[in-house]
């Protein structure tokens, strides 16, 4: 079954603006994210776990998958439903190895070259950027644009048709519209959701904006 990629909301310690993470995940599936990421680059392995499990108890009601970036030791110790690796992590060969075959497994892909490159047999979406300039991350190259992620996504159309693509960085309700007209699927977002007053509304403002676009795009 082809994954929800429309709204995937990362949740990070680093950048949630007081809220607790677990509140935060439900916070952004109530209002109509499709993807809980967690993304968590300072945290000890045994709390990083304990975080990753009480997110997975908080969507369970609502029955949004959870993905953990990078540690794919922690996805499984939480019992996630799959990770979302970078370029420079585990690869995604012994990735859907240890996880099997009903796992989801996602790739960052930053570049054409990298869109060529890619498993597509292997991986269940693709989380493409930076597209904008973004203040959750240090970005080593500069952003790639709606144009660039157009790039990506046409090799990656052309290699495996149904693959869903987000795209990645700087996403929020002003520019979200030329991230789906640039043939995305979805959007990744960070600080728009957690930096929101109510997360919830501004999920649910994202996603009329992804879901109007697409719309538009499909008649």
């Amino acid at each position: 079954m082809r994954l929800d990629l429309r709204l995937n909301a990362i949740v990070d310690p680093e950048q949630a603006g007081g809220h607790s993470l677990p509140d935060l995940a439900r916070q952004c599936a109530s209002g109509g994210a499709t993807l809980i990421q967690l993304r968590d680059k300072l945290s000890a392995t045994r709390a990083m776990i304990e975080a990753a499990r009480a997110i997975k108890q908080a969507l369970a009601p609502l029955g949004v998958p959870f993905v953990v970036n990078d540690r794919l030791d922690v996805a499984m110790a939480a019992g996630a439903d799959g990770v979302h690796l970078g370029q420079e992590d585990m690869t995604v060969t012994d990735a859907r190895r240890l996880l099997g075959p009903d796992a989801i497994v996602g790739l960052s892909i930053k570049s054409v070259g990298q869109a060529e490159a890619a498993p597509v047999d292997l991986i269940d979406y693709v989380g493409s950027g930076g597209v904008f300039v973004t203040l959750s991350k240090q970005q080593k190259n500069p952003p790639i644009g709606p144009a660039g992620l157009a790039r990506i996504i046409a090799v990656l159309r052309r290699r495996a048709p149904d693959l869903p693509v987000c795209g990645i960085a700087g996403i929020d309700a002003s520019n979200a519209g030329e991230v789906i007209g640039a043939g995305a699927d979805g959007v990744a977002v960070i600080s728009a959701l957690s930096r929101a007053a109510d997360p919830a509304a501004a999920a649910k403002s994202l996603r009329e904006i992804v879901d109007a676009v697409l719309a538009k795009r499909d008649t």
